[in-house]
């Protein structure tokens, strides 16, 4: 397989080398920073796949590191945290983390995230022989995977990128909250709601001249989201 290299960032040496050890067994290359400032000199001087990112750091921590990665690079994140609560969660994936793991965590449940992660980023989604939709000055162009409106190119997360092509590959149609989180995550949804409604919330500042008033991604009140024909 491709060789990719994973950084991980976090303060505790012993979590480090743990993950580290998981990551080298699935074929990853690894480098590792003890906080967030550390993560972004390694970001700026190699080439990194994936970030797993600890919150609570000394120096800088993971939402700040988070938040001046997404002003330059859309590679995925995933947060570490012994927070447990929604609202935690929430503002983690509010500046731009793709996925959140709670600590303590199973360490193949962590390479299984990666490895979902990797894919989406890789692949982001399956090519069938369109190579562009537009809808309205949307346009998405799957080879080269970028998204634009008015001819003026969109910075989407890996996570944001995946909703909006199962949104526009099926304009017109519905998807639930729980439909939504499924394909696109990959796994069966739970608690999933504040989780869509962050990207939905990220992708319409984005896209939208005015995302109190969406011109693309609608909401169908008790059932979902869609994008019209």
């Amino acid at each position: 397989m491709a060789k990719f290299t994973v950084l991980v960032a976090d303060d505790d040496k012993e979590i480090r080398d743990g993950i580290e050890i998981y990551l080298k067994n699935e074929g990853y290359a690894v480098l590792k920073a003890a906080d967030g400032q550390e993560a972004l000199n390694l970001l700026a001087s190699n080439e990194v796949h994936l970030l797993i990112l600890d919150i609570m750091m000394p120096n800088m921590d993971g939402i700040t590191a988070t938040f001046k990665i997404r002003e330059a690079q859309n590679i995925p994140i995933i947060m570490l945290s012994a927070k447990v609560e929604d609202s935690d969660k929430i503002h983690g994936l509010s500046v731009g983390a793709d996925d959140y793991v709670t600590k303590p965590f199973h360490p193949l449940e962590l390479m299984a995230r990666v490895k979902s992660q990797l894919r989406r980023y890789v692949q982001l989604g399956t090519y069938d022989g369109q190579k562009k939709i537009e809808i309205d000055g949307l346009e998405l162009d799957e080879e080269a995977k970028e998204l634009s409106v008015d001819g003026k190119p969109v910075k989407l997360t890996p996570i944001e990128y995946k909703i909006t092509e199962l949104l526009m590959k099926n304009a017109g149609r519905v998807f639930s909250i729980n439909e939504i989180y499924e394909r696109v995550w990959n796994e069966q949804a739970y608690n999933a709601e504040n989780i869509v409604a962050v990207h939905i919330r990220k992708i319409r500042e984005k896209i939208e001249a005015d995302p109190k008033n969406p011109r693309y991604v609608k909401v169908v009140w008790g059932i979902g989201y869609k994008i019209e024909k």
